[in-house]
């Protein structure tokens, strides 16, 4: 089973950045949870919002 939050060392890898860079998209995609009003952790993001802004839909990175 997947964990509910991906890292962003895994963000790192699954599109072959830097880490700096990284952390900056997980960053990203933090802020815009927390404008929404959610709780967000350092460092991780939902896995599910990470799909969905990246591949446009939380199942496409899995074909």
């Amino acid at each position: 089973m997947q964990e509910m939050f991906i890292h962003a060392e895994e963000v790192r890898e699954l599109l072959g950045i830097s880490r700096s860079k990284a952390y900056g998209i997980v960053r990203q995609l933090n802020d815009e949870l927390k404008e929404r009003g959610l709780i967000t952790l350092n460092g991780k993001v939902s896995r599910k919002y990470f799909m969905e802004k990246i591949y446009g839909s939380d199942n496409a990175g899995n074909q």
